[in-house]
């Protein structure tokens, strides 16, 4: 039986997104900055980021090439 997990990352574009074709197909590398803000034991604001590399195929591949920029949400 298979099964489907599903994320959705909300974040900033670390950087122009990398479009190359693979045997025809259009794939696009995206580098996606997640943030989270706490409190630490004593009590000061902290801020933790994590990176994250996405791969896009196909036309929405040619879509992400063309309209997202570095820092955009």
């Amino acid at each position: 039986m298979a099964s489907l997990n599903q994320v959705t990352l909300i974040g900033n574009l670390g950087a122009d997104p990398e479009v190359t074709e693979i045997n025809g197909t259009p794939k696009c590398k995206l580098r996606l900055a997640t943030s989270r803000k706490y409190k630490d034991k004593q009590g000061n604001q902290q801020e933790k980021t994590q990176w994250h590399t996405i791969s896009v195929w196909g036309n929405q591949a040619r879509v992400c090439g063309q309209y997202l920029t570095k820092g955009r949400s």
